[in-house]
């Protein structure tokens, strides 16, 4: 009689403890997108409750079978497979969950959370690693700083919210204008400094002129009263720089496109200026 409890007992038991395994591999498929992953886990899922069946058919069917000893064999075996089971599933969980929390604070570590682009932290160290880059195997690189037109004319009048929206949006449109091996980052305040690996300078001036064009293209719709909705355009001006016999570190290179940025202002907005090239692309003064 207690042999049977036990052999009994070790099989029901190792069938909850299948049935407990499902909860974690169900917050596994709750964090999965659709794709071949997920499904996969779904197939896991179905061996478990077919092994949860098999486990229950083997207790109706040896219920109150006498037997030996040795007959622990089977049912220990289940009871501690079911556990391997529930073991790898909270495992996955907590691992998936670590990494996951892992990745959202790299990500919160470098990014800037008003604009939604790279923050000077990195930055600064990916600028000092495409200089490095840059001057040891004599590559091109050019920066482009961008700067808000009147932007505190814009947080007097509308408010800082408002103003952190034009940021956001600013952000937005950078990303969807520079290339995959561009880098977008904000420098401080409303500048963005975009690095941009293997250009030469005047590329770079092409490149700005279109992002200034982009931006002045474009306007951001304020819903915040659905009966009025307001629109702001903005314009940004850009000083563009690149390293060269003369500018051959970092400091340099971002002294020189801050220059140029604070001649786009002075001549009026709304432009671009390359550093060291007298001829630059404009627009009549707009705002």
């Amino acid at each position: 009689m207690m042999l049977n409890l036990l052999t009994e007992g070790l099989v029901i038991a190792g069938a909850c403890v299948l049935i407990a395994s499902l909860v974690p591999v169900g917050h596994i498929i709750a964090q999965l997108p659709s794709g071949p992953v997920r499904r996969r886990w779904y197939a896991l899922t179905g061996f478990i409750t077919l092994f949860i069946v098999g486990y229950i058919s083997y207790a109706v069917f040896f219920w109150n079978h006498s037997g030996n000893w040795h007959d622990l064999i089977v049912p220990g075996v289940f009871f501690f497979g079911a556990g391997f089971v529930w073991l790898t599933a909270t495992l996955s969980l907590q691992t998936a969950t670590d990494v996951r929390r892992v990745t959202i604070l790299e990500h919160e570590s470098i990014n800037d959370p008003v604009i939604g682009i790279y923050n000077r932290r990195y930055l600064d160290l990916r600028l000092e690693k495409e200089c490095t880059r840059a001057t040891r195997y004599m590559l091109p690189l050019s920066v482009l700083l961008v700067d808000i037109d009147h932007f505190k004319r814009i947080n007097d009048t509308y408010g800082h919210q408002v103003g952190d929206l034009v940021l956001s949006y600013l952000g937005k449109l950078l990303l969807q204008a520079i290339r995959d091996s561009d880098i977008a980052a904000r420098y401080g305040g409303d500048e963005m400094l975009i690095i941009s690996p293997n250009t030469t300078i005047y590329f770079a001036g092409s490149f700005a002129e279109r992002l200034r064009q982009h931006v002045e293209t474009h306007e951001l719709v304020l819903t915040n009263n659905p009966n009025t909705p307001r629109e702001i355009r903005i314009t940004v001006s850009i000083g563009v720089a690149s390293l060269s016999q003369e500018t051959t570190n970092c400091q340099r290179l971002i002294h020189n496109a801050d220059e140029a940025l604070y001649r786009a202002k002075q001549e009026g907005r709304n432009r671009i200026v390359i550093h060291g090239i007298n001829v630059h692309k404009a627009t009549p003064p707009d705002g």
